[in-house]
């Protein structure tokens, strides 16, 4: 990578951080981006703000985006139920929040041709996730050349680069990644939930929880609701 600009969407989990610390180690000058989306809790945005002021980042926007007008997720729609008996494979489960990486990946693609970005960095990942559409590799590739004729950037061959260099990453890897470069991951909010603790049984706890104990860190792990 050559020393410029990147727009990291900053989600306030272990994933974006991570993300965003590699982006930074690469040289590049950060710019972070988050989203108020009507998510049922404000602890993952709080989290975002956290880690961009632990960076250092000059810039980190929160943008409101309301995809919880029109529901279609547990994640958006307090009348659904997040989802606790783990990750069934096959299944889209109902965390899934239509449309939520494609409209943030569009905001951002705004955001970094007006800044004069390179890239954006994303947290995605296709081995350690749920099910979701918007987190595979023929999502992200399809979205690339979506991207390079989208703008004016793209049109000059200065296309905005789609970076997920966690895609292929199993969540252990993350983790040990994560440590490496000194993320602090008890800022971090992965849970789905609301509420002041991790509840420690939703797909997000689950997964990060035992990568944390096979990574050897489980003193990070949620500490469930009593």
């Amino acid at each position: 990578m050559t020393d410029s600009t990147t727009i990291a969407l900053l989600s306030g989990g272990l994933d974006s951080a991570t993300a965003a610390a590699l982006a930074i180690e690469a040289g590049q000058k950060l710019i972070g981006l988050s989203f108020d989306y009507g998510q049922r809790h404000r602890k993952e945005l709080q989290a975002a703000e956290e880690l961009a002021a632990h960076m250092g980042l000059t810039e980190h926007h929160v943008i409101s985006v309301n995809l919880g007008s029109w529901g279609g997720s547990s994640l958006t729609d307090l009348t659904q139920t997040v989802p606790s008996e783990g990750v069934v494979d096959g299944v889209i489960p109902n965390t899934y929040v239509p449309g939520r990486n494609t409209v943030f990946i569009a905001i951002g693609l705004s955001l970094a041709e007006a800044r004069n970005a390179n890239r954006l960095v994303l947290g995605i990942n296709a081995m350690d996730y749920s099910g979701y559409p918007d987190c595979r590799p023929d999502y992200l590739k399809a979205y690339q050349t979506l991207a390079d004729l989208a703008n004016k950037a793209g049109r000059e061959g200065n296309g905005i680069k789609l970076w997920a260099p966690l895609i292929d990453w199993n969540k252990k890897q993350i983790v040990q990644e994560a440590l490496r470069l000194g993320v602090p991951i008890d800022k971090t909010w992965s849970c789905y939930s609301g509420g002041d603790q991790s509840c420690g049984v939703c797909d997000s706890c689950r997964i990060r929880d035992a990568a944390l104990r096979e990574a050897g860190r489980a003193d990070l792990c949620s500490r469930p609701r009593k």
